[in-house]
């Protein structure tokens, strides 16, 4: 219920906005491309799913423990942004990320030596309402901004692949959490207008978390969706 609340509270003060007369406001559908890094482990609470993993699975370029890094990948969205005044902006986006990492039993091995393998799979979602301040104007030649709101973060986390069950018994099984959470978000970036096209770079930073179920080998946790996403930018005014 909560989670709905400040879903709707999202909506309805992002419907506020629309509902003032924007009719003639400059607005601009934006695309963005870049890269997704989630938190670090360090900075993750401890029952956080891949904190716990690590202390017995490890990622094949480190070989002991979770490397985070390996989640790095492409995030990709597009924006619809429009104007509340010279200085302020409003904006509804939609992104997606998705990394797959292979891991292994950091300490144990099959009968005849080789690993015990596994794939963790994490995908993110984010629907972002937001506000931009533009302190020298969004007519200037060169605009920077920062702004802050809220994020949607509909996610998947999967493992699967081969697990050891208590007695050493292998088996292969495939393991599914799923859930949407709300987040805060802060922005900021510099944006370059050129004829009706504006090109730019954003960095922004998410926060949220969700809750992965205990089943009858794991116990419950969380998953950490927080990171920044560092973006390339471009939108067509109209």
């Amino acid at each position: 219920m909560r989670r709905l609340l400040l879903s709707l509270s999202a909506v309805a003060l992002v419907s506020g906005f629309i509902a003032a007369p924007i009719a003639s406001a400059q607005q601009s559908v934006g695309f963005y491309i870049g890269g997704f890094t989630p938190r670090a482990l360090d900075a993750r609470p401890d029952d956080d799913v891949l904190v716990q993993n690590g202390t017995f699975l490890s990622t094949l370029n480190q070989r002991r423990g979770i490397d985070i890094g390996e989640f790095n990948d492409v995030t990709i969205g597009g924006e619809w942004l429009f104007a509340l005044g010279r200085r302020l902006e409003g904006g509804l986006g939609l992104g997606f990320y998705q990394q797959d990492v292979p891991t292994v039993y950091t300490d144990l091995v099959n009968i005849d030596g080789t690993d015990i393998r596994q794939t963790l799979k994490l995908r993110i979602i984010p629907f972002t309402a937001t506000i931009r301040v533009v302190p020298f104007g969004n007519d200037q030649p060169i605009q920077p901004y920062i702004g802050a709101g809220v994020g949607v973060y509909s996610w998947r986390y999967s493992e699967t692949g081969d697990f050891v069950y208590p007695g050493n018994d292998i088996h292969y099984r495939n393991f599914v959490a799923t859930g949407t959470d709300t987040g805060p978000t802060i922005l900021g970036g510099v944006r370059v207008p050129i004829g009706p096209v504006g090109v730019g770079f954003e960095i922004r930073h998410q926060s949220a978390e969700g809750t992965v179920p205990a089943d009858e080998l794991f116990t419950e946790g969380k998953i950490d969706l927080g990171g920044y996403n560092y973006l390339f930018t471009m939108n067509f005014r109209f």
